[in-house]
């Protein structure tokens, strides 16, 4: 925003601070859903407040289903331990993760829980057991598209100001991201820094959304 605009800016505080208590908060209000709106819009088109593109996903490492069958008493220590037959599983540090045939669903085991591996028959190396697919279409579709939802990213105002932000656990994940902090992608794993990325913001455009909300209420009363 230019520098231009700030003499607007302050204007338009004075004539806000002249608008009695109840007036102001009921004004603010219906500017924090405003721009909760304009907000969620910019996140939903992956664009920072200074209009400039999310930095790209980091390329995912693609994983390897193993292409033999696994037998393994699970877990290690437990006197009725399950016997776990699976084919199609991928090593997801410090989990064993495919499809469970007794369970016929993928399911995920911790590495160092299995009491023992056993060996495999051969009329069960063909044995079908389902397929291990990477849910790739989730990883392309656009980043926060839950956080940016009004379940999420949230809005409200006194009579001194107007918010819009992220409540609770949201606020946390998206101050990681806000900030360009360390966190591990998956509960166990290593951190990693995330790009940054603007989450919240007004833009050059919001700016004038709310003085124009202003002049249109202090004109109509």
């Amino acid at each position: 925003m230019s520098d231009d605009f700030a003499p607007i800016e302050q204007l338009a505080g004075n004539l806000l601070q002249s608008l009695s208590a109840p007036e102001r908060r009921s004004l603010l209000r219906k500017m924090a859903r405003a721009l909760r709106a304009t907000q969620s819009e910019r996140i939903g088109r992956q664009q920072n407040p200074d209009g400039s593109a999310y930095a790209a996903r980091r390329p995912r490492r693609e994983l390897k289903p193993g292409n033999f069958t696994v037998k393994f008493l699970y877990p290690k220590g437990d006197a009725n331990a399950r016997l776990v037959f699976m084919k199609s599983w991928v090593r997801q540090g410090p989990l064993l993760t495919g499809f469970d045939a007794e369970a016929g669903a993928i399911r995920s085991f911790f590495w160092d829980k299995v009491d023992r591996f056993l060996p495999v028959e051969p009329e069960d190396q063909n044995r079908g057991a389902g397929k291990l697919r990477r849910r790739g279409a989730i990883h392309r579709a656009a980043m926060f598209r839950k956080l940016r939802s009004g379940r999420f990213l949230k809005s409200g105002a006194t009579d001194s100001e107007a918010w819009v932000g992220f409540t609770g656990r949201a606020s946390l994940i998206a101050s990681i991201h806000q900030d360009g902090r360390m966190d591990a992608p998956k509960l166990g794993g290593r951190q990693v820094r995330y790009a940054q990325r603007g989450l919240i913001g007004l833009t050059e455009r919001e700016r004038e959304l709310a003085i124009d909300m202003l002049l249109d209420h202090v004109a109509a009363h």
